[in-house]
């Protein structure tokens, strides 16, 4: 077992820094797949009826569960798993993802041959949500170890692998049931067996792969002075413990929460939206969106999802993470605001372009945390700091799509308004959401040396 010690990740002098990122997004684009969980969602309404759902087979509001209980158990085993995450090294914690993550998909698989939907919440919610969030968490701090020239970059490479993962996993369980389903089963158990093997043996591969830097290291001509004064990143380090205690924990609780809660709640319902923005009714039937012009909308904003957290990430190196989140907040605050008159316009276009920035600034948000995290506490336990911030997300996932949902609802059923139109409430509401946001940001200070750890 001891080669599972952090003693034993230590990498040997001239060590490639570069192979760390692939180890991380080994872990990233296995745990990523969450975001397609629903592509096994209307298979599941069918296990006993097959063509279509029987008296017997489970509704989609119990199938939806499993997602909400996933990313609870994200931010909650994140929160509490990150001490001992730092503690244990990242080799370590990441075996412990890959079996948890995998077991998930084994103990559902039992689900589906059982009809037992509490082993799907068991599985895929509880087992692979603690997999999921310490999956996410293990590499932050050891890609910002060895990145401390560029530790939003290093991260928004890992991070991106979470937000692609779902466009590897959606593709490849549709293809396994296709490949499995025959006239007595729609195939998801064997899916959830292939899939378990396939994630286990890459997320072991990143495990096997994984280094940490020593502790005199630092990357040749980097200068930690230099970036003290042009960016104000501290030099010192601040704990877990001590961090919960400082306003800046907050600030950034809050900063994360509202951008997500804004984001998220517009991924949950894309398609449904534009569908319903852009209908025969409103624009005529030759603009209309349909269905699959909508999925198409989707998979567009999944890409930019992905490739947001690489980008905004990447450029919060050069002009810092706190005017990263001011420019995130600052144009959420216009487009969500723009949205209702692009609609009543009819501009599709402008549209799409709108939302692909939204969401870019949505991952982005994601990847840039972490950096702005070391800025702000050091390296030293920023893993374990990530961790307990993560709860944000947890919250963010239950407010936004809530919010978009009922009020929805509300103005369809109460107010009595046309489908094209219930939204401009929802995106002036969302826009207020990042106002608060945008001032949480600003508010953010140097963390007082009082909370410094003592030499």
């Amino acid at each position: 077992m001891s080669f599972l010690s952090r003693e034993h990740t230590i990498a040997p002098p001239g060590y490639n820094r570069w192979k760390v990122p692939i180890a991380a997004l080994c872990i990233h684009l296995c745990i990523g797949q969450i975001y397609a969980y629903s592509v096994f969602n209307q298979p599941l309404t069918r296990l006993i009826g097959i063509t279509a759902p029987a008296a017997a087979d489970w509704k989609l509001t119990q199938l939806g569960w499993i997602f909400s209980i996933a990313l609870f158990f994200l931010g909650a085993s994140a929160a509490v798993f990150g001490k001992w995450m730092e503690r244990v090294g990242p080799r370590k914690a990441m075996l412990v993802a890959a079996l948890c993550f995998s077991s998930g998909f084994f103990i559902s698989a039992l689900g589906v041959q059982l009809h037992q939907i509490w082993l799907l919440y068991l599985g895929s919610g509880v087992i692979g949500g603690i997999g999921l969030g310490i999956g996410y968490i293990s590499p932050v701090s050891t890609l910002i170890k060895w990145f401390p020239d560029r530790p939003g970059m290093a991260t928004g490479m890992a991070i991106m692998g979470f937000g692609g993962g779902g466009m590897i996993g959606s593709p490849l369980a549709v293809s396994l049931m296709e490949r499995f389903s025959n006239p007595a089963s729609v195939g998801v158990a064997p899916t959830f067996i292939v899939m378990g093997v396939l994630y286990l043996l890459i997320m072991l591969t990143g495990a096997l792969l994984v280094r940490v830097p020593a502790s005199d290291w630092k990357p040749q001509g980097f200068d930690a002075a230099a970036v003290k004064i042009k960016r104000l990143v501290t030099q010192s380090h601040v704990l877990a413990d001590q961090a919960i205690k400082t306003p800046q924990f907050y600030l950034l609780f809050f900063v994360l929460m509202l951008n997500v809660t804004a984001g998220i709640g517009v991924l949950g319902q894309a398609s449904v939206m534009i569908q319903e923005l852009f209908s025969v009714e409103s624009v005529g039937a030759e603009r209309a969106v349909d269905a699959g012009a909508a999925a198409g909308f989707v998979m567009l904003l999944s890409l930019f999802n992905m490739v947001g957290r690489f980008i905004w990430s990447s450029l919060s190196d050069k002009i810092g993470r706190k005017n990263t989140y001011t420019i995130f907040f600052s144009m959420g605050i216009l487009l969500y605001a723009a949205v209702p008159s692009i609609g009543a316009s009819g501009s599709l276009v402008l549209f799409i372009a709108a939302f692909a920035v939204i969401i870019s600034m949505y991952g982005g948000g994601f990847a840039t945390i972490p950096a702005y995290l070391r800025d702000l506490f050091g390296t030293r336990q920023v893993g374990a700091i990530h961790g307990r911030l993560l709860l944000a997300w947890s919250m963010a996932a239950i407010l936004g799509p809530v919010m978009i949902n009922y009020m929805r609802q509300y103005q369809l059923d109460v107010a009595g308004l046309p489908r094209a139109e219930v939204y401009s409430l929802t995106m002036y509401l969302m826009a207020g959401l990042l106002a608060l946001g945008l001032i949480s940001n600003l508010l953010v200070r140097p963390v007082e040396e009082i909370h410094h750890e003592k030499e």
